[in-house]
This record gives structure tokens, C-alpha cells and sequence, in this order.
């Protein structure tokens, strides 16, 4: 097992590995982009990647503290779902009224690779390939599709 320390360190070489793998990618429209930032537009839309000893997940949340706008962008992605997952390659999770405990409620669409573990060497670049599939797949459907999720949140 790791130290406290240890596994601090282990998980931010992890993300800069990830992160310098990306750097010369850019996004669909051209422009650089930070990845592991995703820049959505929308305060309330967070693109999340997560790997633990059991998975990887790539992750959309929807948390915006007013429910009528979260349903409003769910309704909308949900009536885009069938072009979403074609431009993914995959079904995705539509989680509905999720909550932790940092955010009371919200909606979270995600796409996971099992049977990968984080903390094994030999799996890192599986999980890295999965997180850039990921991304580079959801830049492209945001990018056709932004517009009308920037404006029905504004």
C-alpha cells in the first residue's frame, strides 16, 4: 500500500502523464484546449475523470442549483441521447437526481471501463486510451451541439 504521500504522488504523475499525452491534441473546432479541464462554457456542466483499483470512468455532470435548468439540459441531451452515444460508440449511464456530499442533487451521464486498475502499472495506458477516446469523442458531439445547451442555460 502507499503512504499518504505516496499515493498524493502517484496520482499527480498520473494526471500529468495523462495530461502531456493530451497536450498536442486539439479540439475538434482547432483550438488547444486543457483536457483535464474541460472548458464547457456552462459554470454548472463538469466533464469528470475518475480511475480507481476497480475502473475508469468518464464522467458528464449536470449540477446547476436551480433544478428547473438542470431539467431543461437533461431534457435536452436526453432528446440528443441517440446522436450523443452514436458519436460516443457506446451507451452511456443517464443517472437521474444523483447526490454526494459536496452537491445535493444532480444529473450525471457515464461511460466506464471496467476490470482496470489505477494503481497497476500495466493498466495505465488501457485507462489512458479510454479517457482520450472519451474526450476526444465528446468534443466532437459538444462542439457540433454547445450552442444550444450555452443558450437554453443562459
Amino acid at each position: 500500500m502507499f503512504s499518504k504521500e505516496e499515493l498524493k504522488q502517484y496520482k499527480t504523475d498520473f494526471w500529468i502523464a495523462f495530461k502531456k499525452r493530451m497536450q498536442d491534441k486539439r479540439s475538434s473546432n482547432g483550438r488547444r484546449i486543457n483536457w483535464l479541464n474541460y472548458p464547457s462554457e456552462i459554470p454548472y456542466i463538469f466533464i469528470r475523470l475518475d480511475a480507481t483499483a476497480k475502473e475508469a470512468r468518464f464522467m458528464i455532470d449536470i449540477q446547476p442549483k436551480d433544478d428547473g435548468i438542470r431539467a431543461i439540459i437533461w431534457e435536452q441531451l436526453y432528446e440528443l441521447k441517440v446522436v450523443f452515444e452514436s458519436e460516443m460508440g457506446t451507451d452511456g449511464q443517464w443517472l437521474e437526481n444523483e447526490s454526494s456530499q459536496q452537491v445535493p442533487s444532480f444529473n450525471r451521464i457515464v461511460w466506464v471501463l471496467e476490470d482496470v486498475n489505477f494503481f497497476q502499472e500495466n493498466d495505465k495506458q488501457q485507462i489512458f486510451d479510454f479517457f482520450e477516446d472519451r474526450l476526444v469523442k465528446f468534443d466532437n458531439f459538444y462542439q457540433e451541439f454547445k450552442d444550444i445547451l450555452i443558450h437554453l442555460a443562459s
